[in-house]
């Protein structure tokens, strides 16, 4: 029971940690990535359907993103979607693709992707915490419930808190090696 318990503590823990790394994807840094335009959707034939699935997207250069449409006539819907999202560049249309220069990051930018992280950060590590909370509430109702000693109660939130020391470890060496390549210009 106290071992389901573990692991399944460490599995939301896991999943706390992919999730914030998956966050990440939508921060901007030095080098633009097409991640950017992952939550951008064009109607298909009545369908919102994602940007990578109507043509090819490319990352050409360190500041430039190319979309190449399969089908031509997608280019005025592509276009909008792109100007709708807001996402800092207007969509450049010579009526085969569609460029998007993306200005070098300024100092500025850079500390506000940072703060962004961060933020990330401290939520993954609160679902950490949660994460420990939890365990350790489901051990205490064991142990009132007399299914096991207090002795086995303790030593099992020990592993619990040695779990989330592991995890909330893990998370600040992601963000601090995530902060360098953030702020190399």
């Amino acid at each position: 029971m106290l071992d389901e318990i573990k692991s399944s503590c460490e599995t939301k823990m896991q999943k706390s940690i992919e999730h914030m790394q998956k966050e990440f994807k939508t921060l901007r840094t030095g080098k633009v990535t097409t991640s950017v335009l992952d939550g951008i959707k064009i109607d298909y034939y009545g369908t919102p359907t994602p940007l990578d699935q109507v043509g090819s997207v490319l990352a050409q250069d360190a500041t430039t993103i190319v979309i190449n449409p399969w089908e031509k006539n997608l280019l005025g819907d592509i276009e909008s979607a792109i100007a709708a999202a807001n996402i800092g560049v207007n969509p450049n249309n010579d009526g085969e693709q569609i460029k998007l220069f993306f200005p070098p990051m300024t100092v500025d930018q850079r500390k506000e992707s940072v703060k962004q992280m961060k933020a990330m950060g401290e939520k993954a590590k609160v679902g950490v915490r949660n994460d420990r909370r939890d365990a350790n509430d489901k051990i205490k109702k064991l142990e009132k419930e007399k299914e096991i000693t207090q002795d086995e109660s303790k030593s099992a939130q020990d592993d619990i808190q040695k779990l989330t020391d592991k995890y909330i470890a893990e998370i600040d060496k992601i963000l601090k090696d995530k902060e360098a390549e953030i702020l190399k210009v």
